[in-house]
């Protein structure tokens, strides 16, 4: 049964290439379990932010997009999917942690998981945002969006970004039990509490037309650039 381990440079950042090995891992799946891992100490930081200021409309175009197809796909899998968040799981990172059915984070000191994407002037793609209102009850979802914070897993646990704290081995029995599980009558089950994730024309069209756009411009990508050299400071 697949492990999708998310593995990259800068904390294994959300990449195109990373993004791009993780959806061709679900969809070579089918219909067999998933188990997301960080590799290292941390489950991923989020998108890359280095990439994500080199990019015009086009370039942004193709790595949001790809970004949504991952969501999707990972949100819509028929089969268990289990994250162990091993480590830091920030912005794009903790987004991947919400689309698995059972999400462990480690109890391991200094931690941080959050939805911080408001915080760095950054517009959620619509399926991601529809992702994870379906993923986390109200009004525990709005706080953790517009507040912005990355909080420690006892705080994550209390909003609901994450099911438990555990190691890895208790997030590898949860995939093995869930795995158990009859294929057919898991992935249909599944599917009729979920429904698929889907977003109106109109969220579409203010995608392509304000969003893209907005995170491509120069004002908001000399802001990231701002922000990475802070992060180095």
């Amino acid at each position: 049964m697949p492990t999708i381990a998310l593995e990259g440079p800068g904390k294994n950042a959300l990449s195109t290439e990373l993004l791009t090995r993780m959806l061709e891992a679900i969809l070579a799946a089918k219909d067999e379990p998933l188990f997301l891992i960080g590799a290292g100490d941390t489950f991923s930081a989020g998108l890359n932010l280095k990439e994500v200021a080199t990019h015009d409309v086009a370039g942004m175009t193709r790595y949001l997009g790809t970004l949504e197809k991952v969501v999707k796909a990972l949100y819509e899998h028929p089969a268990p999917v289990v994250a162990f968040v091993n480590g830091h799981a920030i912005a794009g990172g903790c987004v991947m942690a919400l689309t698995a059915d059972v999400r462990i984070a480690t109890a391991r000191e200094g931690v941080r998981i959050g939805l911080n994407e408001v915080a760095l002037g950054l517009r959620f793609p619509p399926l991601t945002l529809a992702m994870c209102r379906a993923r986390v009850s109200r009004p525990a979802i709005e706080r953790a969006i517009l507040e912005a914070a990355l909080y420690d897993a006892k705080s994550a646990l209390s909003l609901g970004l994450v099911d438990r704290i555990g190691e890895e081995s208790d997030a590898r029995a949860a995939f093995e039990m869930l795995s158990k599980h009859p294929r057919a009558i898991f992935a249909s089950t599944k599917r009729f509490l979920r429904g698929t994730l889907d977003v109106s024309a109109e969220e579409q069209r203010i995608f392509r037309e304000e969003t893209i756009p907005y995170w491509a411009s120069e004002e908001q990508q000399a802001k990231v650039r701002a922000y990475l050299e802070r992060k180095k400071a």
